[in-house]
């Protein structure tokens, strides 16, 4: 593909008011206005260049907002203060009572959660579907599905969309597609693939630093406006603006994105290798036996990598819970959920962040309590972690010993 995002992120070019390298931070909750009926026609929903109150949004969101808008190569973006701000106020502005979602089966715990149990309140239900299969896709759409949902790598399976041929029956359905994209920053480009609307959790690695809950839309201008419109934006009136620090300091952080990226992926790549070698049952997009390899292969930004996501199976929780907690003593990494730290984070998604899907439905998917999720870090010397990781598992009897690592 020849979209650079990371050159487009790059350009963006803001100066403090002083004239800072960095843009001033807007450190208000409120905004004057010069006369009363620039207020009123605010108010009405002529917000674009104006600014109101907080809430609803800040200089420093917009900068953030311009540079998410850039990422993924759509009109505009909004931010927010949780990934799942950002997909329950997508999900309320396009969906109203008694309507319907086609959703992918594998998807974060808390998206599931979101659409299978709180929206029933709603009168709003889901058909969970094997995303990579577009038959099974088609035959759940009905007359009352307001949206496709799925993420480009699912969590914690790491199945692949194909993005373009989503996208093309989407459109024959007049539906929007909707797909979180917080897995695979710049190595997809979800909007240039056929996305209609794309979210993040600015949480992982687009923030990097593990210090923040943050999320994005990106989507047409239209559709951000009227996430904000104070009469019945969902972005506006469920309250979930991101806050105007946490926005310029992850601002701050996306300009290392493009290096940071490229470096988990390496990382992954590699231990995916070593993994296979040693016999484990490791699942890595990069991997040749991997199913959506070609999928991904075909649709993803070549120099950015497969990701920093990968799974092993060690066969139990029992022993998933054991080699994590000698990974951590051994300073390999940290027991615990999310992804994108410098260091590698490792968890057992059964029991962590795919908790919310029953047992009965996590063994249909083939997520076994056995399964760990792992985030690969920033490690300098990937190989010397492998040897360390490897050392850990011939401790617990998950590998034998192979002579020739000495």
């Amino acid at each position: 593909m020849d979209y650079k995002a990371s050159d487009e992120i790059q350009s963006l070019q803001y100066f403090g008011e002083f004239g800072g390298v960095n843009p001033s931070i807007s450190d208000s909750s409120t905004y004057t206005f010069l006369s009363a009926k620039t207020m009123f026609d605010t108010f009405e929903g002529n917000t674009e260049g104006c600014y109101l109150y907080s809430r609803h949004s800040s200089p420093s969101n917009l900068y953030l907002g311009e540079a998410m808008a850039q990422l993924e190569g759509t009109e505009s973006a909004n931010v927010y203060a949780s990934g799942m701000g950002a997909i329950s106020a997508v999900i309320l502005q396009l969906c109203d009572a008694g309507d319907h979602i086609v959703c992918s089966r594998t998807i974060y715990g808390g998206t599931y959660a979101l659409l299978k149990n709180f929206l029933k309140k709603f009168n709003i239900t889901t058909s969970f579907v094997d995303i990579t299969n577009l038959e099974q896709v088609e035959q759940a759409i009905t007359s009352k599905t307001k949206m496709v949902y799925c993420e480009a790598v699912s969590n914690p399976l790491l199945e692949v969309a194909d993005l373009p041929q989503l996208s093309k029956l989407a459109k024959k359905h007049q539906l929007p597609l909707v797909v979180d994209n917080t897995f695979s920053p710049l190595s997809i480009s979800a909007a240039k693939l056929g996305a209609d609307i794309v979210v993040h959790s600015l949480t992982k690695f687009i923030n990097g630093s593990s210090d923040c809950v943050a999320g994005a839309v990106c989507a047409s201008t239209e559709f951000c406006l009227a996430l904000k419109d104070v009469n019945d934006g969902a972005g506006m009136l469920l309250g979930s603006t991101l806050d105007s620090l946490r926005a310029a300091s992850i601002l701050k952080n996306m300009r290392t994105l493009h290096i940071r990226v490229k470096k988990h992926s390496e990382n992954a790549q590699y231990l995916a290798k070593q993994f296979q070698k040693d016999g484990l049952k490791v699942v890595y997009p990069g991997l040749e036996s991997h199913q959506g390899h070609k999928t991904m292969s075909k649709q993803m930004n070549p120099e950015f990598g497969f990701g920093g996501l990968l799974t092993i199976d060690v066969g139990s929780l029992d022993m998933a819970n054991a080699l994590m907690e000698l990974m951590q003593r051994e300073k390999l990494g940290y027991l615990a959920v999310s992804l994108g730290f410098y260091k590698t984070l490792f968890s057992a998604p059964g029991t962590s962040t795919s908790s919310e899907i029953p047992m009965e439905e996590q063994e249909e998917l083939g997520l076994s309590q056995g399964l760990i999720r792992f985030s690969i870090g920033l490690d300098n010397d990937i190989h010397r972690t492998y040897l360390a990781m490897h050392s850990c598992m011939e401790k617990l009897g998950i590998l034998e010993s192979n002579p020739a690592m000495v």
